[in-house]
């Protein structure tokens, strides 16, 4: 399939040399979508959200701290950001037959332009997320930094290309996010505990299950099988042992902390439904518990932590 946005010549041949330099063969063709998503979403969370929020929400969002406007800003281009790019990912995976057509060589060393489209798109989103939690590891913390590193590092890497039929499976992790969010804005806006936000709780937990836990969980272990089966294959093409270790470490990162944030988004929902009680926790696990209730996901998608505020 080919990509649905033609790359302007002029950009292919600017990037080439960076691109043989850092042997990533297929970045030229794609930075037409890596460089405007990241710049919208920059513009977005500077300028675009403040103005909107501000208009839609004007005795909520205006009466916001800073840390909570920023938070507020962020949380708002992850929930456009994840529609976006789960709509063009279900539509690639529907529409690329020459993705549903590669055998396991094809797999690891393959390429599609459809699922090259949806890598460059999420990549953008995971550089500019990137930059979000390295500006700020504070607030945001280190597992938010190792998650957005980790995505960012996994979608380049498909631009060797390698493993890049698994870039379109694991944009997929996205479909929880919207509710995600959602879950966050409700808090905002003074509907804890609501009916709603019970019925957005369910979705948020059925949708981070079954799209990161099963499916996720199910498509590394075909992947790892791919790249086995690749490094012990005779003759074939052979897969670098830094390659390996770089792209299957930094996905296994991404489902350990699929996992971990489970188990505490499940705290998080239920603490919303819960009458009130003593608290007999430490100051750090109250501190790790606000975290999690401020957190957002990232691509790329994954539960980011962030402290409350």
């Amino acid at each position: 399939m080919r990509d649905p946005f033609p790359a302007p010549l002029p950009l292919v041949r600017f990037f080439t040399p960076l691109a043989r330099t850092l042997h990533l063969r297929t970045l030229p063709v794609h930075v037409h979508e890596i460089l405007p998503a990241f710049s919208i979403y920059t513009f977005a969370s500077l300028y675009i959200v403040p103005r909107l929020s501000t208009a839609f929400f004007p005795h909520t969002y205006p009466a916001l701290n800073p840390r909570s406007k920023r938070n507020w800003d962020i949380h708002a281009v992850s929930l456009a950001q994840s529609v976006f790019i789960c709509g063009l990912a279900v539509w690639v995976l529907y529409s690329d037959e020459e993705r549903r057509a590669m055998d396991w060589r094809q797999r690891v060393w393959g390429y599609s332009g459809g699922v090259g489209c949806v890598q460059g798109f999420a990549t953008g989103y995971f550089l500019w997320d990137l930059a979000v939690c390295a500006g700020d590891v504070g607030s945001f913390g280190w597992g938010a930094l190792a998650h957005a590193g980790s995505a960012l590092a996994v979608s380049l890497l498909g631009f060797r290309p390698f493993l890049n039929y698994y870039g379109l499976s694991f944009v997929l992790y996205e479909l929880s996010t919207p509710f995600l969010n959602i879950h966050w804005f409700l808090d905002k806006l003074d509907l804890t505990g609501s009916q709603l936000q019970w019925y957005n709780g369910i979705a948020l937990i059925t949708s981070f299950g079954a799209s990161r836990l099963v499916w996720g969980t199910y498509q590394s272990m075909l992947m790892y099988q791919d790249v086995w089966r690749a490094i012990q294959t005779p003759n074939e093409l052979p897969v670098p042992t830094w390659l390996a270790l770089a792209y299957l470490g930094s996905n296994t990162v991404l489902g350990v902390l699929n996992f971990y944030w489970f188990g505490k988004m499940i705290n998080t929902v239920k603490s919303r439904f819960e009458g009130p009680k003593k608290d007999n926790r430490t100051d750090a696990e109250k501190n790790e518990q606000e975290a999690v209730e401020d957190s957002g996901v990232g691509q790329k998608d994954v539960l980011r932590t962030k402290s409350q505020d």
